[in-house]
Protein backbone atom coordinates (compact mmCIF):
# COMPACT_ATOMS: atom_id res chain seq x y z
CA UNK A 1 0.00 0.00 0.00
CA UNK A 2 1.22 3.38 -0.84
CA UNK A 3 1.39 6.04 1.58
CA UNK A 4 -0.04 9.20 1.14
CA UNK A 5 2.78 11.13 0.82
CA UNK A 6 3.44 9.16 -2.70
CA UNK A 7 0.92 11.08 -4.29
CA UNK A 8 1.07 13.79 -7.03
CA UNK A 9 -0.98 16.38 -8.40
CA UNK A 10 -1.25 13.87 -11.60
CA UNK A 11 -2.70 10.52 -9.73
CA UNK A 12 -5.05 12.54 -7.67
CA UNK A 13 -6.33 14.21 -10.65
CA UNK A 14 -6.99 10.80 -12.31
CA UNK A 15 -8.30 9.30 -9.68
CA UNK A 16 -10.99 11.76 -9.68
CA UNK A 17 -11.46 11.25 -13.00
CA UNK A 18 -12.36 7.54 -12.42
CA UNK A 19 -14.80 8.49 -9.93
CA UNK A 20 -17.11 5.95 -8.77
CA UNK A 21 -21.50 6.30 -9.83
CA UNK A 22 -23.74 7.43 -6.71
CA UNK A 23 -24.04 4.44 -3.87
CA UNK A 24 -27.19 2.54 -3.71
CA UNK A 25 -28.33 0.71 -0.55
CA UNK A 26 -26.83 -3.21 -0.09
CA UNK A 27 -28.98 -5.97 -0.50
CA UNK A 28 -28.31 -6.88 3.06
CA UNK A 29 -30.04 -3.59 4.48
CA UNK A 30 -32.68 -3.35 1.95
CA UNK A 31 -33.43 -7.10 3.60
CA UNK A 32 -33.15 -6.25 7.13
CA UNK A 33 -35.06 -2.30 7.30
CA UNK A 34 -37.60 -1.00 5.25
CA UNK A 35 -35.96 1.23 2.63
CA UNK A 36 -37.61 4.03 0.85
CA UNK A 37 -36.21 7.12 -1.79
CA UNK A 38 -37.55 10.00 -2.95
CA UNK A 39 -36.21 12.55 -5.43
CA UNK A 40 -35.33 16.27 -4.43
CA UNK A 41 -33.71 17.95 -7.46
CA UNK A 42 -32.71 15.34 -8.92
CA UNK A 43 -30.98 14.17 -6.18
CA UNK A 44 -31.88 10.75 -3.81
CA UNK A 45 -32.73 10.75 -0.23
CA UNK A 46 -32.43 7.13 0.89
CA UNK A 47 -34.78 6.69 4.22
CA UNK A 48 -33.57 4.03 6.22
CA UNK A 49 -36.28 2.64 8.89
CA UNK A 50 -36.50 -0.62 11.54
CA UNK A 51 -39.31 -3.48 9.97
CA UNK A 52 -40.91 -3.12 13.30
CA UNK A 53 -41.83 -0.85 16.27
CA UNK A 54 -42.22 3.19 16.21
CA UNK A 55 -39.65 5.35 15.52
CA UNK A 56 -37.86 7.44 18.18
CA UNK A 57 -35.90 10.33 16.70
CA UNK A 58 -34.33 10.69 12.94
CA UNK A 59 -30.85 11.13 11.75
CA UNK A 60 -29.98 12.98 8.64
CA UNK A 61 -26.36 11.51 7.75
CA UNK A 62 -24.28 12.77 5.69
CA UNK A 63 -21.56 10.54 4.01
CA UNK A 64 -17.84 11.05 3.79
CA UNK A 65 -15.75 10.71 0.98
CA UNK A 66 -13.79 14.01 0.74
CA UNK A 67 -16.64 14.71 -1.44
CA UNK A 68 -15.76 12.60 -4.41
CA UNK A 69 -16.84 9.11 -2.97
CA UNK A 70 -19.49 7.41 -2.66
CA UNK A 71 -21.34 6.14 0.54
CA UNK A 72 -19.05 2.71 1.56
CA UNK A 73 -20.27 -0.11 2.97
CA UNK A 74 -19.05 0.98 6.96
CA UNK A 75 -21.30 3.67 5.89
CA UNK A 76 -24.00 1.40 5.34
CA UNK A 77 -23.42 -0.46 8.57
CA UNK A 78 -23.71 2.34 10.68
CA UNK A 79 -26.60 3.76 8.83
CA UNK A 80 -28.44 0.00 9.69
CA UNK A 81 -27.18 0.04 13.81
CA UNK A 82 -28.89 3.11 13.60
CA UNK A 83 -31.90 1.73 12.24
CA UNK A 84 -31.63 -1.45 14.62
CA UNK A 85 -32.05 0.65 17.61
CA UNK A 86 -35.05 2.59 16.33
CA UNK A 87 -33.86 5.41 14.39
CA UNK A 88 -35.01 6.91 11.57
CA UNK A 89 -32.03 7.50 9.36
CA UNK A 90 -32.25 9.87 5.96
CA UNK A 91 -29.02 9.40 3.74
CA UNK A 92 -29.16 12.63 0.76
CA UNK A 93 -27.37 11.00 -2.08
CA UNK A 94 -25.28 14.54 -2.62
CA UNK A 95 -23.69 14.71 -6.11
CA UNK A 96 -20.02 14.15 -6.50
CA UNK A 97 -17.21 16.13 -7.34
CA UNK A 98 -15.60 16.88 -10.04
CA UNK A 99 -19.13 16.93 -11.78
CA UNK A 100 -21.19 18.04 -8.77
CA UNK A 101 -20.27 20.79 -6.47
CA UNK A 102 -21.19 22.46 -3.19
CA UNK A 103 -23.35 24.86 -4.85
CA UNK A 104 -25.34 21.72 -5.67
CA UNK A 105 -25.20 20.20 -2.62
CA UNK A 106 -26.45 22.22 -0.12
CA UNK A 107 -29.74 23.32 -1.40
CA UNK A 108 -30.35 19.59 -1.40
CA UNK A 109 -29.50 18.98 1.85
CA UNK A 110 -31.22 21.75 3.65
CA UNK A 111 -34.43 20.63 1.60
CA UNK A 112 -33.79 17.18 3.01
CA UNK A 113 -33.24 18.17 6.48
CA UNK A 114 -36.32 20.49 6.02
CA UNK A 115 -38.88 17.48 5.16
CA UNK A 116 -37.35 15.39 7.89
CA UNK A 117 -37.86 17.88 10.93
CA UNK A 118 -41.76 18.18 8.94
CA UNK A 119 -42.37 15.05 9.37
CA UNK A 120 -41.11 14.61 12.90
CA UNK A 121 -41.46 17.29 14.53
CA UNK A 122 -39.25 19.81 16.69
CA UNK A 123 -36.57 18.18 19.63
CA UNK A 124 -36.20 14.87 17.61
CA UNK A 125 -33.54 15.45 14.72
CA UNK A 126 -29.91 15.27 14.91
CA UNK A 127 -27.55 15.65 11.61
CA UNK A 128 -24.68 13.19 11.76
CA UNK A 129 -21.64 13.02 9.50
CA UNK A 130 -18.14 11.86 8.86
CA UNK A 131 -14.78 13.40 7.20
CA UNK A 132 -16.10 15.54 4.40
CA UNK A 133 -19.84 14.54 5.45
CA UNK A 134 -19.03 16.02 8.94
CA UNK A 135 -18.29 18.94 7.49
CA UNK A 136 -21.19 19.44 5.23
CA UNK A 137 -23.31 18.66 8.74
CA UNK A 138 -21.77 21.84 10.79
CA UNK A 139 -21.78 24.09 7.31
CA UNK A 140 -24.97 23.12 6.53
CA UNK A 141 -26.13 23.96 10.73
CA UNK A 142 -24.49 27.09 10.11
CA UNK A 143 -26.49 27.98 6.76
CA UNK A 144 -29.45 27.02 8.36
CA UNK A 145 -28.69 29.27 11.42
CA UNK A 146 -27.98 31.85 9.46
CA UNK A 147 -31.29 31.71 7.31
CA UNK A 148 -33.06 31.94 10.81
CA UNK A 149 -34.31 28.52 10.06
CA UNK A 150 -34.82 25.67 12.67
CA UNK A 151 -31.41 23.78 12.92
CA UNK A 152 -30.91 20.02 14.52
CA UNK A 153 -31.58 19.48 18.27
CA UNK A 154 -27.82 18.08 18.10
CA UNK A 155 -24.92 17.29 16.31
CA UNK A 156 -22.76 14.16 15.78
CA UNK A 157 -19.08 14.52 13.88
CA UNK A 158 -16.90 11.74 12.97
CA UNK A 159 -13.57 13.58 12.11
CA UNK A 160 -15.28 16.49 10.58
CA UNK A 161 -13.53 17.98 7.23
CA UNK A 162 -13.26 21.65 8.59
CA UNK A 163 -11.09 23.57 6.54
CA UNK A 164 -11.10 22.49 2.75
CA UNK A 165 -7.30 24.37 2.99
CA UNK A 166 -5.83 22.29 5.14
CA UNK A 167 -3.30 25.33 6.47
CA UNK A 168 -3.55 24.42 10.03
CA UNK A 169 0.58 24.22 10.81
CA UNK A 170 0.11 21.67 13.33
CA UNK A 171 -1.45 19.38 10.54
CA UNK A 172 1.93 18.66 9.16
CA UNK A 173 3.25 16.16 12.87
CA UNK A 174 -0.08 14.15 12.46
CA UNK A 175 1.34 10.67 11.00
CA UNK A 176 -1.75 10.04 9.19
CA UNK A 177 -1.15 6.45 7.14
CA UNK A 178 -4.26 6.71 5.08
CA UNK A 179 -4.61 10.65 3.83
CA UNK A 180 -2.93 12.81 1.91
CA UNK A 181 -2.92 16.77 1.76
CA UNK A 182 -2.32 16.67 -2.20
CA UNK A 183 -5.65 14.51 -2.90
CA UNK A 184 -7.25 16.12 -0.38
CA UNK A 185 -6.30 19.45 -2.01
CA UNK A 186 -7.43 18.50 -5.67
CA UNK A 187 -10.85 16.74 -4.45
CA UNK A 188 -11.35 20.41 -2.14
CA UNK A 189 -10.67 22.25 -5.50
CA UNK A 190 -13.09 20.64 -7.34
CA UNK A 191 -15.59 20.72 -4.45
CA UNK A 192 -15.22 24.59 -4.28
CA UNK A 193 -15.95 24.93 -7.97
CA UNK A 194 -14.30 28.11 -7.72
CA UNK A 195 -15.20 29.70 -4.78
CA UNK A 196 -12.81 30.85 -2.10
CA UNK A 197 -12.47 27.69 0.18
CA UNK A 198 -12.54 30.12 2.83
CA UNK A 199 -16.20 30.30 2.76
CA UNK A 200 -17.94 28.92 5.98
CA UNK A 201 -20.48 26.43 3.28
CA UNK A 202 -16.66 24.86 2.18
CA UNK A 203 -14.90 25.41 5.57
CA UNK A 204 -17.23 25.66 8.62
CA UNK A 205 -14.23 26.22 10.92
CA UNK A 206 -14.57 29.63 9.76
CA UNK A 207 -18.01 29.99 10.62
CA UNK A 208 -19.93 31.36 13.70
CA UNK A 209 -19.97 29.16 16.41
CA UNK A 210 -23.43 30.66 17.79
CA UNK A 211 -25.97 29.16 18.71
CA UNK A 212 -24.99 25.46 18.06
CA UNK A 213 -26.81 22.75 19.68
CA UNK A 214 -24.70 19.97 21.54
CA UNK A 215 -21.66 18.62 19.62
CA UNK A 216 -19.93 15.35 19.85
CA UNK A 217 -17.19 15.11 17.94
CA UNK A 218 -14.84 12.03 17.39
CA UNK A 219 -11.53 11.93 16.29
CA UNK A 220 -7.88 10.16 16.37
CA UNK A 221 -4.59 11.01 16.98
CA UNK A 222 -3.50 9.58 13.71
CA UNK A 223 -5.81 11.75 11.96
CA UNK A 224 -5.15 14.79 9.56
CA UNK A 225 -8.56 16.39 10.97
CA UNK A 226 -7.29 16.56 14.54
CA UNK A 227 -5.57 20.28 14.52
CA UNK A 228 -8.80 21.84 12.91
CA UNK A 229 -11.00 19.12 15.82
CA UNK A 230 -8.95 21.08 18.01
CA UNK A 231 -8.92 24.49 17.20
CA UNK A 232 -12.72 24.24 16.23
CA UNK A 233 -13.89 22.70 19.70
CA UNK A 234 -11.36 25.09 21.64
CA UNK A 235 -13.62 27.96 19.72
CA UNK A 236 -16.63 27.11 20.11
CA UNK A 237 -16.21 26.17 23.63
CA UNK A 238 -15.18 29.74 24.60
CA UNK A 239 -18.03 31.38 22.53
CA UNK A 240 -20.20 28.90 24.78
CA UNK A 241 -21.49 26.01 22.32
CA UNK A 242 -21.77 22.65 23.96
CA UNK A 243 -18.95 20.75 22.87
CA UNK A 244 -17.84 17.18 23.52
CA UNK A 245 -14.28 16.14 22.09
CA UNK A 246 -13.64 12.31 22.27
CA UNK A 247 -9.99 12.02 21.18
CA UNK A 248 -9.33 8.73 20.70
CA UNK A 249 -5.28 8.06 21.03
CA UNK A 250 -4.16 6.35 18.19
CA UNK A 251 -6.72 5.66 16.08
CA UNK A 252 -6.68 6.90 12.65
CA UNK A 253 -9.45 8.74 9.88
CA UNK A 254 -13.02 8.23 11.01
CA UNK A 255 -12.15 5.74 13.66
CA UNK A 256 -15.53 4.95 14.63
CA UNK A 257 -16.42 3.26 11.05
CA UNK A 258 -13.26 0.99 11.52
CA UNK A 259 -13.21 -2.74 12.42
CA UNK A 260 -11.10 -2.41 15.25
CA UNK A 261 -11.73 -2.77 19.28
CA UNK A 262 -11.90 1.45 19.56
CA UNK A 263 -13.64 1.75 16.19
CA UNK A 264 -16.48 -0.71 17.67
CA UNK A 265 -16.50 0.80 20.85
CA UNK A 266 -17.21 4.52 19.66
CA UNK A 267 -19.66 3.36 16.94
CA UNK A 268 -21.64 1.58 20.01
CA UNK A 269 -21.87 4.72 21.94
CA UNK A 270 -22.96 6.72 18.69
CA UNK A 271 -25.50 4.91 18.46
CA UNK A 272 -26.93 4.35 22.04
CA UNK A 273 -25.99 8.25 21.76
CA UNK A 274 -28.26 9.36 19.07
CA UNK A 275 -31.14 6.59 20.07
CA UNK A 276 -31.24 8.19 23.22
CA UNK A 277 -30.34 5.26 25.65
CA UNK A 278 -30.04 7.35 28.78
CA UNK A 279 -31.85 10.71 28.35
Amino acid sequence: MKRPGSATVASARKRLERQRPQSRPPRRLTARHEVTERVIDGFTVFTVMPRRGGVSDGVLYLHGGAYVAAMAPQHWSLVSRLADAGLRVDVPDYGLAPRWTHHDAYPFVIRAFQELREELGAGRIHIAGDSAGGGLALGLTDALRRDEAEGPDSLLLIAPWLDLTLKNPDIASVDDPWLSRTVLNECARAWAGGTDPDDPRLSPINGTPVGLPPVHLYVGTRDIVLPDARLWSQRATAAGAPITLTVCEGAVHVYPLVPAPEGRAAAAEIVAELAGDGR
